[in-house]
């Protein structure tokens, strides 16, 4: 008699290839529900309705299909308990060899803006995780998948043992249904309980040679059950990822995430940019970045807004980089690259989504915030002194506070045509971050523009900014001595800005 094949998939990713495969290379019977079902069936595949194998019509909407002695009798029978074997004779119930299911897109639904209660838990899959752990605990007997990941391996394991999945295959994938279900639960867990609970959980990816420093051990793990941000990413060449290069790209991501209208560039050195900067095209924005700080580019991360072109790719390989991230890449554009074969490539369509929540981990427990996600407006700032911005002044502060708010506190930035041209970050006081962004910045820093995430106790660093040549500043005010910095920039003829916004990055 045919194996019995159970197939029932929100994410019909690959469905159809499995299981065709299913049927004219491994003689399987296939049963399935709903939409699972009608995808079978418009591509010409034999499949039986779980409502025509059970003699049970799906009731409730569809909420009730599955639940059924068939099917899980079916599954959880023990092929090596005969009491088992003459139960299922004594009801007419087919062994299941493999179950494919994977479970209702909640996380998906909850993570759309608007998504009203009812909305969320009528995505609760209920069906689905009780196949996946019956058919988790019988991994001795069956084979279960739970992620469009696994068919090809399966299929694999299919042609390799004589149309068998070895039990090793089959306990990991036990194991990757548990973990499914797990963090689906937690979601639904989280979800339901708003403030009072936070549940942090994650399915190992891999195991990363070390983490911050070689006596650490670290590894990544896969938040939800669909693959995003850097699980979705695609690893053109290079080295396997670190956890540092991994934390770097992050901290470009969320920079890059910034500017959408415009080609832009950012080099990242210990999750802080070197050098940020817009162009008429990506090569000229990369170029741009690099020449702001070419010292610190060396061995950077960088981050990119649009594909990699061949003009941009040529730029790329002239100097030692550890990572290199964009939308896409040119096919020659990844010819060019391959001659500089350590430096890892990834491709990330979506760079600008990314955690709604930041976590911390500290003695005793976790903190737990909500991503730094405002957008800056300038129609919300305040122009606190005498002389007005320009318009193209007031763009350049606005690029100047947006790469601030990605530096380390104490931060200042001082930039002049959409570039940085020094960076001060992570200093004990903001009288440091400045003197350390005006050295490197130079004599460039004349008619340049300063940003800084806090405000400005004292009116020092003011003074200090105009002699070396900035003309505009950006900063969040709510100092009570901001009347002192706004006294000496109208002195001094300079424009400053209030946002009203503070952007601390510890």
């Amino acid at each position: 008699m045919a194996r019995l094949a159970l197939l029932s998939v929100s994410n019909k990713t690959g469905l159809i290839d499995l299981a065709r495969s299913l049927v004219e290379e491994f003689d399987f019977d296939l049963i399935s529900s709903g939409g699972t079902a009608q995808a079978l069936k418009d591509a010409g595949l034999p499949v039986t309705k779980v409502a025509d194998y059970t003699s049970s019509p799906e009731i409730l909407g569809g909420r009730v299909k599955t639940l059924h002695p068939r099917i899980h009798g079916g599954i959880l029978a023990r092929r090596d308990v005969p009491q088992d074997i003459t139960d299922l004779e004594n009801n007419q119930i087919r062994p299941i060899d493999l179950v494919v299911v994977n479970l209702y897109p909640f996380e998906e639904t909850i993570a759309k803006p608007g998504v009203t209660l009812s909305q969320a838990v009528e995505q609760i899959d209920i069906g689905g995780p009780a196949m996946l752990r019956a058919s988790s605990k019988n991994f001795a007997h069956l084979t279960v998948l739970s992620d469009p990941a696994q068919y090809d391996e399966y299929l694999q394991e299919l042609r390799q043992n004589n149309g068998e999945a070895s039990l090793e295959f089959r306990q990991k994938a036990a194991l990757k249904g548990f973990s499914h279900t797990a963090s689906y639960d937690q979601a639904i867990a989280s979800y339901l309980a708003g403030t009072q609970q936070h549940t942090l959980s994650g399915t190992q990816l891999q195991s990363l040679r070390y983490g911050e420093n070689p006596h650490q051990p670290a590894a990544w793990y896969q938040t939800g059950t669909t693959p995003t941000g850097w699980t979705a990413a695609t690893k053109l060449q290079g080295k396997e990822l670190s956890y540092n290069n991994l934390v770097d790209l992050e901290a470009a991501r969320r920079i890059i995430a910034e500017f959408t209208d415009t080609p832009a560039a950012t080099i990242i050195k210990h999750t802080n940019p070197c050098g940020t900067a817009l162009g008429s095209s990506i090569s000229e924005a990369y170029q741009k970045a690099f020449n702001a700080d070419s010292t610190s580019a060396f061995g950077g991360i960088v981050a990119l807004n649009r594909p990699i072109d061949a003009a941009t790719a040529s730029e790329l390989t002239k100097t030692f980089l550890e990572c290199v991230v964009a939308p896409s890449c040119d096919p020659k554009a990844q010819e060019i690259l391959s001659k500089k074969s350590n430096v890892r490539v990834l491709t990330l369509p979506d760079l600008s989504s990314g955690p709604k929540d930041t976590v911390k981990a500290i003695a005793g427990g976790f903190l737990v915030q909500s991503s730094d996600d405002v957008i800056a407006d300038t129609n919300q700032w305040q122009v606190v002194t005498e002389r007005q911005p320009t318009a193209s002044e007031l763009a350049e502060l606005l690029f100047a506070w947006k790469v601030c708010k990605h530096v380390k506190s104490n931060a200042i930035v001082v930039t002049s045509d959409r570039t940085t041209l020094g960076v001060g970050a992570g200093q004990m006081n903001r009288v440091g971050s400045v003197k350390i962004a005006l050295e490197q910045a130079g004599e460039k820093a004349k008619g340049a523009i300063l940003a800084s995430d806090g405000f400005f106790p004292f009116d020092d660093s003011v003074r200090t900014a105009a002699a070396a040549g900035i003309t505009a500043l950006v900063q969040p005010g709510g100092s009570l001595r901001d009347q002192d910095s706004i006294k000496a920039a109208n002195e001094l003829g300079l424009v400053m800005v209030f946002t009203g916004v503070r952007h601390f990055l510890h």
